[in-house]
């Protein structure tokens, strides 16, 4: 089904034609016309399939049926959104979106100055996308009215939720007095999601897109045992031996991802690290360096799995794996989008043998492993039966000492007795 099917207004579909777009994708399909129609919606699929014009699209085609004045303060639409890095990429599809339309856009969010922000809040914007903890800020501030917002979308709901902003995201939406429609997206679906999604949305439609909880199926997933001292030899040596044109990269942690930083830079290497310790200047200069092709590796913690769009990325490293299963589902994401093949590469110690089995549980798929003489050593599985061995040999070991103890006990002649002496009568 292709975008020109949908009668949209001109202005409209002349946007979605310099994009480039034709054919919608799954999620698109389902969710435009039901959104178009005004009915709430909680919305589930998988990174990288056009979410994001799944619901600015249709928003953005109400706001033109129904034109109104763009008022300082008072947006007609709100998106909110867990990260920086997503804020600012929604910003930059919805504004393409509508660049022939006079719907201003704007993305608010921390790390930057407030001033500059509220400048535009108070020379009037249609369309808000933020994160919860900025868009408070100016709600305190009186930089921003609430009540007579339109459309509400929350998307990433499941990662706001991990996140703990949830509570304060009820607390805003309960400042919009008018009548408005919200939908609800997310990658994933969890209990906690659909409660939340029962206590937001009015008779709501559900649309599921794919599999719950699925990886795209244009990845293709591998795993390479490794102790975690070898990760960053291994690491070099498979970015020489592939020759890899871009790769993303992503830590568990700050430090871990500094450390491959250092070890990479040693190497002459052009990569960057994304993580929440870089301003949000350099996280900017880093992200941008890297969609331009300026930088072969980019390193990145949890911040940059959601929303980071880069074309054509082949390669996502998780040099750690995530904690939870379903980050998982979200950093392999950035690759094998719009119907592009992708590769997710996992580098697996014995500690992490785990988290494997519960990844291929949700993603209902059984990782490749592959294993190198040069990067090998002992899995856990592996030392369990060793250990195992051991025991029982122990055991057994035991058992015949034990038996033999025995039989020598038996085979033992008691001493004789001594005789009494015998009594002489005085």
């Amino acid at each position: 089904m292709n975008f020109s099917s949908l009668d949209l207004a001109p202005v409209l579909q002349q946007a979605i034609d310099a994009c480039g777009y034709k054919k919608m994708t799954p999620i698109q399909q389902q969710a435009i016309v039901v959104a178009r129609r005004g009915r709430d919606v909680l919305a589930s699929a998988q990174t990288g399939t056009g979410k994001t014009a799944a619901f600015a699209v249709p928003i953005l085609q109400q706001m033109l049926n129904k034109p109104k004045e763009t008022a300082p303060g008072t947006p007609r639409a709100l998106i909110l959104t867990p990260t920086r890095e997503l804020a600012e990429q929604l910003a930059t599809n919805i504004a393409n979106y509508a660049q022939f339309t006079d719907i201003s856009v704007t993305a608010l969010y921390g790390g930057v100055k407030l001033g500059g922000q509220a400048s535009k809040l108070k020379a009037g914007v249609d369309i808000v996308i933020s994160t919860p903890g900025r868009l408070l800020e100016h709600m305190t501030l009186k930089n921003v009215e609430l009540a007579n917002v339109e459309f509400v979308v929350l998307d990433e709901a499941d990662r706001m939720l991990d996140m703990g902003f949830i509570a304060d995201v009820r607390q805003m939406l309960a400042q919009i007095t008018s009548a408005h429609q919200t939908l609800l997206f997310s990658a994933t679906i969890s209990p906690t999601v659909n409660e939340l999604a029962h206590k937001l949305l009015k008779n709501h439609q559900e649309i599921r897109a794919t599999q719950l909880n699925s990886a795209a199926d244009t990845v293709q997933h591998v795993m390479y045992p490794v102790s975690e001292e070898d990760k960053i030899r291994l690491f070099k040596t498979l970015l020489a031996e592939q020759n890899w044109y871009q790769v993303l990269v992503f830590t568990s942690t700050k430090e871990q991802a500094d450390k491959l930083m250092a070890a990479l830079k040693t190497s002459k290497i052009d990569a960057a690290v994304c993580h929440a310790d870089k301003s949000q200047g350099a996280r900017r200069r880093a992200i941008a360096d890297f969609k331009s092709a300026k930088l072969q590796v980019l390193i990145a913690t949890e911040v940059a799995a959601r929303g980071l769009d880069i074309q054509g990325l082949d390669h996502v490293v998780n040099y750690n794996l995530p904690y939870l299963p379903e980050d998982y589902v979200h950093r392999i994401g950035r690759t094998g989008r719009a119907g592009q093949q992708g590769n997710a590469i996992s580098f697996v110690s014995r500690e992490e043998e785990r988290t494997v089995e519960r990844i291929e549980r949700l993603i209902n798929c059984k990782i490749k492993r592959i294993s190198r003489p040069d990067f090998a050593f002992s899995s856990r599985e592996s030392l369990l039966k060793t250990v195992r061995k051991h025991s029982k040999n122990s055991r057994t070991n035991k058992a015949s000492q034990t038996v033999i103890r025995m039989d020598k006990s038996a085979t033992k002649t008691k001493p004789k007795a001594k005789p009494k002496a015998k009594r002489t009568s005085k």
